[in-house]
């Protein structure tokens, strides 16, 4: 398999949904517990967010879940969220030992949730833009050549 677009070697990247209130709390939460600087993001709804959704044969319309790409492989759902939280530091990588739960138990609530986001925590007109902790850490943010100016 080819390696993934837009990821260098030892980079991953969570996929979310860029107009959802609850995903974009997820990667505050993720950015505010300073989550490894290997890990970058990008909405499903941008180019780099698509691509990277081809890459791992999922569809490019409609994504209803978190998907995390590392090692030239994806994980979807609860697990996607329990290998991301291998990345945080201290307390909170103890909780990413739940990706050893049958998937059928830790997708059960992950399933309920994700079904009713909209209607639980609501949802954005567009794409939500969130600050990163560094220039780049957002593969659909463009970085200015300093020397451009």
């Amino acid at each position: 398999m080819s390696p993934p677009p837009y990821l260098q070697p030892n980079e991953s990247a969570v996929l979310y949904d860029g107009v959802c209130k609850l995903c974009n709390g997820w990667v505050h939460f993720l950015l505010r517990h300073r989550v490894a600087r290997q890990v970058r993001f990008a909405s499903v709804q941008s180019e780099e967010g698509k691509a990277l959704l081809r890459w791992a044969g999922l569809p490019q319309e409609n994504v209803s879940t978190i998907v995390y790409i590392a090692d030239q492989q994806y994980w979807l759902r609860a697990q996607a969220v329990f290998r991301v939280m291998q990345k945080l530091p201290g307390p909170w990588r103890v909780l990413s030992v739940l990706r050893h739960f049958p998937a059928t138990v830790s997708n059960f609530a992950y399933d309920r949730i994700a079904l009713n986001r909209y209607k639980l925590f609501g949802r954005y007109d567009s794409q939500h833009a969130i600050t990163p902790d560094y220039p780049g850490r957002f593969l659909h943010q463009v970085e200015k050549d300093p020397d451009a100016e």
